[in-house]
């Protein structure tokens, strides 16, 4: 792909702006390192991947304290008049499919922006369902505000396919589904017919992401979940990234990467996060291992995950739980800061480039620190300890 501008990957304080350039993005380069300056940057409404979760019946210490977002960005500035500075993460000439992204403010969105930022032509793989609003949406310019990318250009997605993870196949499709009319209008979109579309359309990719889950029963404590509802967690969150690699793989060049996104549910307990989604989350960070070894020994393609801390969704706020969640981040953390999408988003573009040449079967945290914690230390019995505390 071509590129009009150079960008660099530097840590500045996150400030609302939104640019009013209208021009498609032709991709840059991404840096680690160079010089650090305070940019300007438009305000992304982030996501978290827990959903549709009762909040704790625990009532966690809230903080009123405000903290200074600091971020790390994908930071572009015109290079053409000078030599590149510092360590780059290139991904021009590169493809990558990104599944389950279906509105601007999730995970998988930060990660199409940041893999764009950095060069990457993008694909999208969208839920049936949500296929038409989501398409309408980016007609209409809806999602232009958060299409910008650190050089005020907007990010420019090649091609949006129709994409119903749950399924393998159309033979795998019951007739129910079939004939829904959300589905109506729409063909080639189980796996295997979007791995094949995409093939057609363009040959091979050099990303494949996995950014979905689902859980029916995600409300229900496990102890209240129907074999039904833990299956489906299973297939829909955890079973759909072995189908996305098995079929995607074929068509992923040598050297490639693909990613998921996994939470800590996985390994430690969330009271609320229930419905066989921590089994499936599990589950998809075994896998990982895995399919790192046989998609490495085969096919020389890295697999890793990235376990990301809590961050504000539509879903989410809407039932007060996530509110919560980041309070108790900001209190509790290493770091007291809000996670920004984008803080993910950029940890996939190192997943994905060169950089990370020789990190596979990996789970990365991006949670400030959050998962090395062994105690909460906004409980009371730590009051008397002299615990350094982000206090501006």
């Amino acid at each position: 792909m071509a590129t009009t501008a150079a960008s660099s990957l530097q840590i500045a304080t996150a400030r609302p702006c939104i640019s009013s350039s209208r021009r498609l993005f032709k991709a840059g380069t991404a840096i680690l390192g160079g010089n650090s300056k305070a940019v300007s940057w438009n305000k992304l409404t982030s996501a978290c991947h827990i959903s549709f979760i009762q909040p704790f019946q625990q009532s966690f210490t809230s903080s009123s304290i405000k903290f200074d977002k600091v971020v790390t960005k994908a930071m572009s500035e015109a290079t053409e008049n000078k030599p590149i500075s510092g360590l780059p993460i290139d991904l021009r000439g590169k493809r990558a499919f990104i599944a389950g992204v279906a509105d601007d403010n999730g995970y998988g969105w930060a990660i199409a922006k940041s893999l764009a930022a950095a060069g990457a032509e993008i694909l999208l793989g969208t839920w049936v369902p949500a296929l038409n609003i989501f398409e309408s949406s980016l007609r209409r310019g809806k999602f232009d505000e958060s299409r910008v990318l650190p050089d005020g250009s907007l990010m420019e997605i090649t091609k949006v396919y129709p994409l119903d993870a749950v399924f393998d196949n159309l033979e795998d499709v019951p007739e129910d589904i079939k004939a829904n009319k959300r589905y109506a209008g729409s063909s080639n979109w189980t796996v295997q017919e979007v791995a094949e579309s995409v093939k057609n359309d363009f040959g091979s990719i050099d990303i494949l992401v996995h950014s979905l889950a689902n859980g029916p029963e995600v409300t229900k404590p496990l102890l209240e979940t129907s074999r039904n509802g833990y299956l489906a967690a299973i297939s829909a969150s955890s079973y759909s990234y072995v189908s996305l690699l098995k079929h995607f793989i074929p068509i992923m060049n040598p050297g490639g990467s693909s990613i998921s996104l996994t939470y800590i549910a996985s390994e430690r307990i969330i009271p609320g996060y229930g419905g066989g989604m921590s089994s499936a989350k599990a589950a998809l960070e075994s896998d990982t291992r895995v399919l790192a070894f046989e998609a490495g020994r085969k096919h020389k393609v890295r697999v890793n995950a990235i376990s990301a801390g809590p961050l504000r969704s539509r879903a989410a706020k809407a039932i007060g739980f996530i509110d919560k969640m980041i309070d108790y981040s900001i209190v509790n953390a290493p770091l007291q800061k809000e996670l920004s999408a984008d803080e993910v988003g950029n940890t996939a573009a190192f997943l994905a480039s060169p950089l990370a040449s020789a990190i596979t079967g990996a789970v990365v945290y991006v949670d400030n620190g959050l998962n090395a914690m062994g105690v909460g230390v906004d409980s009371p019995i730590f009051k008397d300890l002299d615990i350094p505390t982000d206090k501006h």
